[in-house]
């Protein structure tokens, strides 16, 4: 009899032999052969959907031969403690830090979805999950408090879950912390009943300000915060003095408190906004994704979803990269994407963009519209996003109606088009108006304005 027919997903210490013995009966076989397919159906029950998927693949890979040890069953709680996971607040995790900070001055629900920076997610309600400095954020906040966790190192972007000599390595601290396979498997049931959970109470451990850890990687994830959201800048200030200049804002101001500027690093900021010419947020999304997925380095890998950092000059200045970028559908922008970077190495350097924010506003813009598919909207953006140029306006249909509306009611008459003159009369408008802070005024009165037309 054929052995291949009754293939054991499990077995302790023996193998069935290619071909069974004379003296096996068929009855014993047969009642092998179901006890075995019971302990596979119960253990598909058990396993996560990852598992799962790879425990067909073995058995499709293994059938008719060697059955399965009892290596890789007892491997998988392991493997399930080690899986990486987007991470919530209300799991009790020293790993979550937390700077102060009030809504007033930051709500992470419209400034991480209004389309200044493409790369963040909300991966459960409340929390955002990004890339910032090449690192891997999940972002939450409550009334008081930005509250933060980052992924690296041991939670390590390419780690194998299955290494080529079969053992499967604990992370270092759930070792010191879980010790046994029972607490490994308590601490499953609590990352499953409260991932996607929302914030209710603030239940972790870590009610305190990041300076106070004794670890100096928490002082620097602080001034990355501080620095990515200008944290520095109090908006509440900022609200009341344009509150003051302008009715329109007065009214809407107190509905959306907490928006403000990002700053961004150059390069993201520069080649994100390429992909911005026609296009809608969604579609933009997708490009930067495809972008860095392509051409950047694997971070880490949460719940399925890899993160990538955002590639180089020199990945994206390569031959081959428009026509890798025409199959990912980016149409006349993979050329201005190739050529911008070669451009910028050929000529100026692997620093020069960050070497512009120490110039005028005037000299940065007239720098970046010497590249490829960089306008005067474009140019603004990043002055305004990156160079930390305040000041900067640009400007697009929607802030020149905007503009004819509420201050310039003359431009709707004169100029059915948004010339040259018609732009920097805009941006002009606003400098006067707004001040040092006109940039973001105008950006923060859009933002707004955005949100107030969603039904």
């Amino acid at each position: 009899m054929d052995s291949a027919k009754y293939w054991l997903p499990f077995q302790w210490q023996t193998e069935l032999p290619e071909k069974a013995s004379s003296g096996t009966s068929q009855s014993r076989l047969d009642k092998l052969y179901a006890k075995n397919v019971l302990f596979l159906s119960g253990m598909l029950c058990l396993l996560p959907s990852v598992l799962t998927v790879k425990l067909f693949h073995i058995s499709l890979k293994k059938l008719g031969r060697a059955p399965l040890t009892t290596g890789f069953l007892l491997q998988t709680e392991t493997v399930k403690a080690e899986m990486m996971q987007h991470e919530t607040l209300l799991l009790k995790d020293e790993r979550w830090r937390s700077i102060p900070c009030c809504r007033s001055e930051l709500c992470l629900e419209i400034v991480l979805n209004c389309g200044q920076s493409f790369r963040w997610h909300e991966t459960s309600k409340g929390h955002w999950t990004g890339v910032i400095a090449s690192q891997v954020w999940t972002l939450t906040q409550t009334e008081d408090r930005l509250w933060y966790r980052t992924y690296r190192e041991l939670d390590g972007p390419g780690r194998s879950l299955y290494p080529k000599d079969g053992n499967v390595g604990m992370n270092v601290h759930l070792k010191a912390k879980l010790g046994k396979r029972k607490k490994t498997l308590e601490l499953q049931e609590k990352v499953s009943e409260a991932k996607h959970e929302p914030i209710e109470t603030l239940v972790t451990p870590c009610d305190q300000d990041c300076d106070t850890w004794d670890d100096g990687q928490s002082k620097k994830d602080k001034d990355i915060l501080m620095d990515y959201f200008q944290l520095h800048v109090g908006m509440e200030e900022l609200y009341e003095q344009w509150s003051q200049t302008d009715s329109f804002f007065k009214k809407a101001a107190t509905k959306f408190p907490g928006v403000r500027v990002l700053r961004q690093d150059p390069r993201e900021c520069l080649f994100s906004l390429i992909c911005t010419s026609n296009n809608h947020i969604t579609r933009i999304s997708g490009m930067v994704e495809r972008l860095c997925q392509n051409f950047g380095p694997l971070l880490c890998t949460l719940d399925m979803k890899h993160y990538h950092d955002f590639p180089s000059l020199q990945a994206l200045a390569a031959p081959d990269v428009e026509a890798h970028l025409q199959e990912l559908k980016f149409g006349y922008r993979a050329r201005y994407i190739q050529q911008a970077a070669q451009e910028i190495l050929e000529k100026y350097g692997p620093h020069w963009l960050d070497s512009l924010r120490h110039v005028t506003y005037e000299e940065a813009k007239a720098a970046l519209r010497t590249l490829p598919g960089v306008g005067a909207k474009v140019a603004d953006c990043v002055c305004l996003m990156a160079l930390d140029k305040t000041d900067a306006v640009p400007v697009d249909t929607h802030v020149w109606q905007m503009a004819s509306q509420n201050y310039l009611p003359q431009l709707g008459k004169e100029s059915k088009t948004l010339t040259p003159k018609v732009y920097r009369e805009i941006g002009d408008t606003f400098r006067e108006r707004f001040g040092t802070y006109a940039g973001w005024a105008q950006s923060v009165s859009i933002i707004i304005s955005q949100f107030l037309s969603l039904p």
